[in-house]
């Protein structure tokens, strides 16, 4: 555990700051001030928000002093710097000039990263944006705390175009902007927090509310008083910047981390950034508010490989800033990592198609690699990374090597989907061996490798994620010419359904798609048990005519695919018989019986 080290007094005018630097535990003399010393090393601005101190970067600290010099200080209002009287010293103006000062002293030659959260946020988009701080901040990473004045423009402008949807997300908005109305009415808020200030409850509050382990909640012995005179950022900013807002643009390099499951800010008030910062970069991250208490590591390694890139410091690739970066509008799945088995044609391929256009770098896997490679070749046509790789999912010590290599190139994957699978039709009694062992391989077994080993990843690094598996609607319809492809559908949807349940805790989703009837190229290669080659080659015609007079192609099953990885459904069924079937199946399974005496192949 980092313990922090008061080194200097910082003076913006009157205003004493209070700046500290990370030593490892046990550290004393000169062996602490080595790092203090090493003035080779970037230096990186730690800011915090309301109600912290600088005890907010206890462990992202940690994580961060290796490669850069850390530098934290106490806000104005808050821990061991003064406290001005009254509301005017707490505007965005004398808090960006805190920042810029604390910079100058710490770092005058070089300027200084920065690292802010909250109204550290807020307060350092107030400094960048100022013509000429592109000298004195090298870069910022900014998580959960918007420029004021982006965000009075953004919502100004879903109101002057009032659709249903833009009223929709400014209301989501205003609903988790609340409590901020309270913040700013006199004498209640203080006496509230005089009541419940306590480290005792603020801990477990946020335990509660975001499932912060209770070890990481560090906070300053000055915590109920910084809540207090913190209540004057509120008072002296949101109404005068919210009712004249008037958004600058900014030459420093930006990474946006977007917490989707925030309490207090909707991930939609940052689409409008890319209009403001000319070098952005954006990271939706499945996770809460204070994402420093919660997740200290994970936010550790995203600034750590922005800085580094930032600051030119050789080492690890940073192949994944490269997905991240933001050059317009940012769709709802921006930025992630989406790795699809049975890429290569079909619903895998459309997949890959639907998610590159929502902006995902996509690792594609197919036993064709050449077909795989067609498949990146139209995907990069979206301005997308991609990459092929050949993979028999049937293979589970490859499908665990494969799963190592995209882990080591790419990072961890946000979306997984499992899509790989073969078709067998015909009698369960005439299949031959080889024919079942093939098709629950490919298709079950390889499913529940796929979900395991990406599940393992998505669980290690703690953020969440999202696993697609493919069924089918024969996994609820019964038939009497598709009994162990039914058998194998029926068990990836009880699998996905028993996996959702395990993974909920890490908050990890999993979805299982169940097409009907898609005119994909699986049919032509189905194997149809029990008759010879010719017999078995006409049911095949028949089969891929009818399919095809069906008229569902793949790029519709894509399209549901996106909507439930953006919902995390557990269960989509697609196509109209898909939708009945699945309802006859749970309300009136007879009749499912009945339908299954029906033959499919004939």
């Amino acid at each position: 555990m980092v313990q922090w080290r008061r080194v200097d007094d910082v003076h913006n005018g009157a205003v004493r700051l209070a700046v500290f630097e990370p030593q490892p535990a046990g550290t004393t003399g000169a062996e602490a001030d080595a790092p203090a010393a090493d003035a080779a090393r970037p230096t990186v601005v730690l800011v915090h928000g309301w109600p912290d101190t600088h005890h907010l970067w206890t462990r992202v600290a940690t994580a961060l002093a290796d490669d850069f010099r850390v530098v934290a200080y106490d806000c104005r209002g808050f821990g061991d710097s003064d406290r001005p009287d009254g509301d005017a010293p707490y505007r965005l103006g004398e808090m960006a000039d805190d920042l810029l000062a604390v910079i100058d002293a710490v770092s005058p030659d070089r300027g200084a990263h920065v690292l802010a959260h909250d109204w550290g946020s807020v307060m350092t988009w107030e400094a960048v944006t100022r013509p000429g701080t592109e000298q004195r901040i090298a870069s910022f990473v900014s998580v959960s705390g918007p420029s004021l004045d982006q965000l009075g423009s953004w919502a100004r402008a879903r109101l002057r175009r009032p659709t249903p949807r833009n009223l929709a997300r400014a209301m989501a908005q205003t609903g988790s902007s609340a409590y901020t109305v309270f913040f700013q009415i006199p004498v209640a808020p203080r006496l509230f927090f005089t009541a419940t200030g306590s480290q005792t409850v603020w801990r477990e509050f946020l335990h509660r509310v975001e499932g912060t382990p209770r070890a990481n909640a560090v906070f300053g012995p000055t915590l109920r008083e910084d809540m207090i005179s913190g209540l004057r950022l509120y008072r002296a900013n949101i109404r005068p910047k919210l009712a004249h807002p008037d958004p600058q643009p900014t030459k420093v390099p930006v990474l946006e981390v977007v917490n989707e499951r925030d309490i207090a800010l909707r991930p939609a008030i940052f689409d409008d950034t890319h209009r403001f910062a000319e070098r952005l970069w954006r990271r939706n991250s499945p996770t809460g508010h204070w994402l420093p208490l919660t997740h200290p590591d994970y936010l550790a390694d995203i600034a750590r490989e922005f800085f580094r890139d930032r600051a030119g410091i050789s080492g690890p690739t940073s192949e994944s800033l490269d997905r991240l970066r933001v050059l317009g509008p940012p769709g709802r799945l921006s930025g992630k990592l989406a790795v699809i088995t049975g890429a290569g044609s079909g619903i895998g391929r459309e997949t890959a198609y639907a998610l590159a256009e929502q902006g995902c770098e996509l690792v594609l896997a197919d036993l064709d690699l050449d077909s795989a490679e067609e498949t990146v070749r139209e995907s990069k046509r979206f301005g997308v990374q991609a990459s092929a790789y050949r993979l028999d999912v049937a293979d589970t010590a490859a499908f665990a090597e494969f799963a190592g290599q995209v882990r080591e190139r790419h990072g961890v994957a946000d979306i997984v989907v499992n899509n790989a699978g073969i078709a067998l039709a015909g009698s369960a009694l005439a299949a031959t061996d080889e024919q079942i062992d093939k098709l629950l391989a490919i298709d079950l077994r390889g499913v529940i490798t796929g979900s395991r080993e990406f599940g393992r990843q998505m669980v290690e690094r703690g953020v969440g994620g999202q696993i697609v598996n493919i069924a089918s609607a024969a996994a609820f319809t019964p038939s009497r010419d598709l009994g162990v492809y039914s058998a194998a559908k029926a068990g990836v949807l009880m699998f996905s359904e028993s996996l959702r349940g395990e993974l909920a805790e890490h908050r990890i989703g999993v979805s299982a798609i169940c097409p009907g009837i898609v005119d994909t190229n699986i049919v032509r290669s189905t194997a149809i048990a029990g008759v010879d080659a010719e017999t078995e080659a006409a049911q095949r015609d028949r089969l891929d005519r009818f399919y095809q007079k069906r008229g569902f192609t793949p790029d519709r099953v894509a399209a549901d695919i996106v909507k439930a990885i953006v919902a995390d459904k557990a269960v989509a069924p697609v196509t109209a018989e898909a939708k009945i079937g699945y309802r006859v199946y749970r309300f009136a399974p007879w009749m499912s019986r009945l339908g299954a005496r029906q033959k499919v192949a004939r």
